[in-house]
């Protein structure tokens, strides 16, 4: 029997003893041993604080994001090995597509997302804030990433989603992880660790894997960690009040098993593409996975006077499901992940039914192709009528985590959202219709109570994801019984393994501190034009002053002309009464493009183009006969990646211009981006 392995401290570890058997869910054969007797938990999370920490801490986000492409693109040369092993969960190929493929896809996600950090380790949060009122003093915030580890303790049902879609954020902020994925479907995880490890991409105690049994480890968490749970809300609940959890005040994410439901707009009747739009989502929803997802519809909320059709489409649907060995052509629906989680379910289903019927499927009867049914972990797809949902609700409460779901009818829009509630939190609902007020009334409705929701129409439908799928750049989580937690969301994922700190002091030393100018700060003069440097070259806070010019109406007359901006303000003074303008007033832009023209040194050198504009202001009016100068100062500097060896190598510079006036007051403020060729050409 081969014993699968934990990867800790850097090495390779069975575990001692006898382990839990592992089964292939289509076969029924014995197939793996998971064992992590003889692990020490502490010396685990001692090597990740000790050795991945600071290895990752010391990279910048650009060179962690380049990592996790890297990771991503050698996982996926290797993708049809874990399509293999894959088969042995249960799965389709459409199955296992989402769960390796979605987790190779997140890597994806978070390695472009480095082009919106800075090149630096850590990220300047928010807008300045100015405490005082001649501006020496300020206060900026800063987040940095913690100096522990995350502990991802996920559920059976995506053994590689489950833990990519966590490690590609935490990783990116610089934090190592320790996975401890369900005992049942861990060879798969242990698979695509075996090939991380290999490759040798990830710097050493970044990764480390726990196959067998993690009873114990939470005894070790320190308040620099993160833990993150995916399973039932029971299990989450007793993990998230442990002891060290509580006195060391460790941010602990709950993602759990919710009541998910999605709704048929009252528009939506059959013969129209988002009737047959929904059929076709709550079939795959309740058959992909074979149900095993904790974002699957257990509740259909349909019309009332639509039962019966929705009844009719989804039996007739379900009816050509076939179920059997994924490796049979045909076969559209596999087998539970193992016996233990079909016996939970088929108990699940007997509560149910006493309070609702089933109108398609048998709990114990099932016809599998090319399998035996009794051998592996095979499953009719339920589906149940409730007829008073607001009577009987156990619907709204018992979750059986497979091919069930039940249809619950509605009268008006706000019962649909009361029904939906009824769920106490889920991580995604979804509503199909057409009428946008519909969707809008629902969806104001229900947002409380859920992380997500779909609005699904004929407009989107080619293109949309579907009610299952949590998307990387949008946060999954959701409140009540789905746990209260949330995770991935684009930056917003990467900050929950960060710490936010507030920093006070003068303009000039947050901008030591931060690497990124603040107004007021210290400004340097030197003789050589900026335009004239290289990107190497470029100093935070070097600034040009300018010289000076005087606002005409000739000016302004022939900006409109070429503008053809001829709004009245600039070009008509006898409409001016009742407006706070004492004249013909220049325009803002024109403002903009006559600073351009004092700072901007017109030679061909470094500076290869204006790479765009960002938070522009127009603070005082700019009247003829008024004289405008410009302080133009670096204010930034992100590094660029070239794109092939044939690329220019280059960096982007954000400068602040400060446009005042002969009083001295800033009458516009702006930051411009610029690309700045760099001198040496071969990075």
């Amino acid at each position: 029997m081969i014993k699968l392995k934990n990867y800790a401290a850097g090495e390779w570890v069975e575990g001692t003893g006898t382990g839990t058997d592992l089964f292939n869910s289509i076969t029924g054969e014995k197939i793996f041993e998971a064992s992590s007797a003889g692990l020490d938990f502490g010396m685990m999370m001692d090597y990740a604080r000790r050795t991945g920490g600071p290895a990752l801490r010391r990279m910048t986000f650009h060179e962690r994001g380049r990592m996790l492409k890297a990771l991503a693109l050698h996982l996926n040369e290797k993708k049809e090995s874990f399509y293999k092993v894959s088969w042995a969960t249960g799965a389709t190929r459409a199955d296992s597509w989402i769960d390796i493929e979605g987790g190779i896809g997140n890597l994806f996600a978070y390695a472009s997302l480095r082009k919106q950090f800075p090149d630096e380790t850590y990220y300047v949060d928010g807008e300045v804030a100015k405490l005082s009122k001649e501006g020496t003093f300020i206060g900026h915030h800063i987040t940095v990433p913690k100096e522990g580890v995350a502990i991802h303790i996920n559920a059976y049902n995506f053994p590689v989603w489950g833990m990519l879609e966590k490690i590609a954020v935490n990783l990116l902020a610089g934090m190592p992880a320790i996975v401890k994925p369900a005992t049942v479907t861990s060879f798969l995880t242990e698979a695509v660790v075996q090939e991380i490890i290999s490759s040798g991409i990830l710097p050493e105690g970044a990764l480390q894997l726990i196959c067998g049994s993690a009873n114990g480890i939470l005894d070790h968490v320190m308040s620099q960690d993160v833990v993150t749970f995916t399973g039932s809300a029971s299990t989450g609940m007793k993990l998230k009040v442990h002891p060290k959890i509580i006195s060391e005040s460790v941010p602990f994410n709950l993602e759990a098993d919710s009541l998910n439901a999605s709704v048929l707009g009252a528009d939506a009747v059959p013969g129209t593409p988002e009737f047959d739009l929904f059929i076709k989502e709550i079939t795959r929803e309740i058959t992909i996975k074979a149900g095993q997802k904790c974002t699957a519809v257990r509740r259909i909320i349909v019309p009332e006077k639509l039962v019966e059709d929705v009844q009719i489409a989804l039996g007739q649907r379900l009816a050509k499901t076939t179920v059997g060995d994924p490796n049979v052509e045909g076969v559209r629906m596999g087998s539970l992940a193992g016996k233990e989680q079909l016996k939970d379910v088929k108990d699940r289903v007997h509560e149910l039914a006493k309070t609702q019927e089933i109108v398609f499927g048998n709990i114990d009867e099932v016809a599998v192709t090319g399998a035996d049914a009794k051998a592996g972990a095979f499953m009719s797809p339920i589906l149940f009528l409730n007829k008073d949902p607001f009577r009987f609700q156990d619907c709204h409460n018992i979750e059986a985590f497979g091919p069930v779901s039940t249809i619950l009818p509605y009268k008006t829009t706000e019962e649909a959202v009361e029904l939906v509630k009824m769920g106490k939190g889920s991580l995604v609902c979804s509503i199909v219709t057409a009428d946008d007020r519909i969707a809008r009334d629902f969806v104001l409705g229900a947002a409380a109570y859920h992380g997500r929701i779909l609005v699904l129409n004929a407009d989107c439908a080619k293109e949309s994801t579907g009610h299952g799928s949590p998307m990387p750049m949008l946060t999954h989580g959701g409140p009540g019984r789905a746990g209260g937690g949330e995770e991935m969301g684009g930056k917003r994922g990467v900050f929950h393994y960060m710490q936010r700190t507030a920093i006070q002091g003068s303009p000039t030393t947050l901008t030591a501190i931060t690497n990124v100018y603040q107004y007021g700060g210290k400004q340097t003069e030197k003789e050589v034009h900026v335009f004239r440097k290289y990107f190497e070259d470029i100093e935070i806070g070097e600034t040009v002053i300018t010289a000076k010019r005087t606002v005409t109406e000739a000016d302004i007359v022939n900006f409109s002309n070429v503008s053809w901006d001829h709004f009245y303000a600039h070009t008509d003074a006898t409409s001016l009464d009742g407006t706070i303008f004492e004249g013909r007033v220049a325009h803002g832009y024109f403002v903009l493009a006559a600073a351009a023209g004092l700072f901007v040194d017109a030679k061909k050198g470094p500076v290869l183009l204006n790479y765009g504009l960002d938070e522009c202001r127009f603070t005082k009016p700019v009247y003829p006969g008024m004289t405008i100068g410009v302080r133009l100062t670096v204010k930034e500097k992100t590094d660029q990646e070239k794109r092939n060896e044939e690329d220019v190598a280059k960096g982007i510079v954000k400068f602040l211009v400060d446009v005042y006036d002969e009083t001295g007051e800033t009458v516009a403020i702006a930051t411009i981006l610029t690309m700045v060729k760099k001198r040496d050409q071969s990075r």
